[in-house]
C-alpha cells in the first residue's frame, strides 16, 4: 500500500503501468503537464510487478501493487473476445485492469486514468476497434486518457474540460517505435524492457503448456501455475507430468515449490538435470521419469544406468536401473 502525500496540485491521474515502456512515457508526459501521477501495476500468475518498480524510479512516482491471480486466471480459461495469436485474451485483459483502476479513482480520490495504448502498434489488440471495446467493457469509458495517441482519437472529457492541454498529447500511430525511443532518450530513461517481454501468455511454449495444464488437471493449484514455468515438461497421464529442469538455476527455482506428494530422481555417478514427477508415481511413471532422467544426464550413452528415486522431502531409498530414454521415444509425452 502506497501513502499519498498532500500536493498542490488540483488534479491527479492513475497511470496504468505494464513495465514496458509506453506505459511509462504516458505517465511522464502527464507528469509533466503539472498533474500528480500514480502509478497503478498487476500482478498475476502471468506477469508481475518487477519490470514496473524499475520503471517508476526513473519518472520518480508512487506504485501501487494490485495482485487479481485469481480473478484474471478465470478469464484466461475462457475469454469473451478470445485469444491473440497464443493464450493471451488481450482485450478482456485490458478491461479487467482498467476496471481495477477505475474502481481505485475514488480510493486515491483521482480524476482519471492513463494508459500506454497506441492505436495500431498490435493488429489485434490496439486497433480503433479494440481500443474502444476496452473502454466500454471496463465501465468508465468517460475516464480512460491515452496520452501517446490522443490526438487520433476524439476528444476525452479530460481534454474539453481543460484538466489535460490536449496540445501536449501525442499523435503515435502504428507499430514503430522511433518516437517512443526518442522519448525515451529525451528524459533520460534507460532500463525498459523489450516489448516482447513482460506476459507469459504470449510465449507460444508457455501457452502450450498451460493448454495441457487446463485439459489434463481435474483442479488447478497455484502450486501448478508456478511449476508450469519451469523445465522440459512430459506428460503420461491426466493429472501426472514428469519435469525435468533445464539448468541449475531451474532445479533451484523447482525445489521450494515442491512437496511430499512429488517423486524425485537421481541418476548415480552421473551428473544431470534434476527430474521430478508430479503425480501419481505408478510403476510405468517411475521407470519413464528414471528413463528422463538419465536421458538427461551425463551418461545418455551409457546401456544402462542407475538411478534413485523417492519422495523429495525424503532420502531416495529406491533404485533402478534403465536404459536412456531417446528423443524419439520421449517425443510422444513431450508438451
Amino acid at each position: 500500500m502506497i501513502k499519498i502525500k498532500e500536493l498542490e496540485s488540483l488534479t491527479r491521474a492513475l497511470a496504468m503501468l505494464s513495465g514496458g515502456l509506453d506505459s511509462i512515457l504516458a505517465a511522464k508526459l502527464i507528469k509533466d503537464q503539472g498533474i500528480e501521477v500514480i502509478g497503478i501495476t498487476y500482478k498475476s500468475y502471468f506477469f508481475n510487478e518487477e519490470n514496473a518498480r524499475r520503471m517508476v524510479k526513473q519518472i520518480d512516482i508512487p506504485l501501487e501493487v494490485v495482485d487479481f491471480s485469481e480473478e484474471h486466471f478465470e478469464l484466461v480459461k475462457n475469454p469473451k473476445h478470445g485469444y491473440g495469436k497464443n493464450m493471451n485474451p488481450c482485450i478482456d485483459c485490458h478491461a479487467m485492469m482498467m476496471r481495477y483502476s477505475g474502481e481505485l479513482l475514488k480510493k486515491f480520490e483521482a480524476d482519471f486514468i492513463i494508459t500506454g495504448e497506441v492505436i495500431n502498434q498490435r493488429p489485434m489488440s490496439q486497433n480503433a476497434g479494440a481500443l474502444n471495446t476496452v473502454k466500454k467493457e471496463s465501465g468508465f469509458s468517460d475516464k480512460i486518457l491515452r496520452p501517446l495517441c490522443a490526438k487520433l482519437l476524439p476528444p476525452t472529457e479530460m481534454e474539453e474540460s481543460g484538466l489535460v492541454d490536449r496540445e501536449k498529447l501525442m499523435n503515435i500511430n502504428g507499430r514503430s517505435r522511433k518516437v517512443q525511443i526518442e522519448l525515451a532518450e529525451k528524459w533520460n530513461i534507460k532500463d525498459y524492457p523489450s516489448p516482447a517481454g513482460g506476459c507469459k501468455l504470449t510465449e507460444p511454449g508457455y501457452s502450450k503448456r498451460l493448454r495441457d495444464l487446463l485439459d489434463n488437471n481435474d483442479e488447478v493449484t497455484p502450486r501448478d501455475m508456478e511449476l508450469l514455468r519451469y523445465g522440459r515438461r512430459f506428460r503420461i497421464s491426466r493429472n501426472t507430468v514428469i519435469i525435468s529442469a533445464r539448468t541449475k538455476d531451474e532445479s533451484d527455482l523447482i525445489k521450494p515449490i515442491l512437496n511430499s506428494s512429488d517423486t524425485g530422481f537421481i541418476v548415480d555417478k552421473y551428473t544431470g538435470s534434476m527430474v521430478v514427477l508430479v503425480g501419481e508415481a505408478t510403476e510405468e511413471g517411475i521407470k519413464l521419469a528414471a528413463a528422463i532422467a538419465a536421458r538427461y544426464s551425463k551418461g545418455k550413452d551409457e546401456e544402462k544406468v542407475t538411478v534413485r528415486y523417492g519422495n523429495v522431502t525424503k532420502p531416495y531409498n529406491g533404485i533402478i536401473m534403465v536404459t536412456p530414454a531417446t528423443d524419439k521415444e520421449l517425443e510422444q509425452y513431450m508438451i
